[in-house]
């Protein structure tokens, strides 16, 4: 009977280290996607801004649309000149991840 229960302990135990691991994991590439999300955003942004990029839309809704494309939404963008800056937020299992970034042209030019 001892046995019986010890088997129990370990496998209940096993079992919530291993759901405790998922939900980590699950985390850990939603945080990644949101960052790869805001990376996009920022630059479909700053190349809609000075033109690269041939659009119709405003370069923050363009950055919208990106990010929802990586299944995240866009929260903050802003531009000043060809330089945008953008905050996006990704859920998962109840969770947010916000990630930000900014592109356009390089310093000096």
């Amino acid at each position: 009977m001892a046995g019986t229960a010890l088997a129990a302990g370990i496998l209940s135990a096993t079992a919530a280290l291993s759901f405790g691991l998922a939900v980590v994991g699950g985390a850990a590439v939603t945080a990644q996607r949101a960052a790869g999300a805001a990376d996009a955003a920022a630059l479909a942004a700053a190349d809609a801004a000075s033109g690269a990029v041939a659009t119709v839309d405003d370069p923050c809704a363009l950055a919208a649309r990106v990010a929802a494309a990586s299944a995240a939404a866009l929260t903050e963008c802003s531009l000043d000149g060809f330089v945008a800056t953008v905050q996006v937020k990704a859920a998962y299992a109840g969770l947010a991840a916000v990630s930000r970034a900014r592109a356009g042209p390089p310093e000096g030019t």
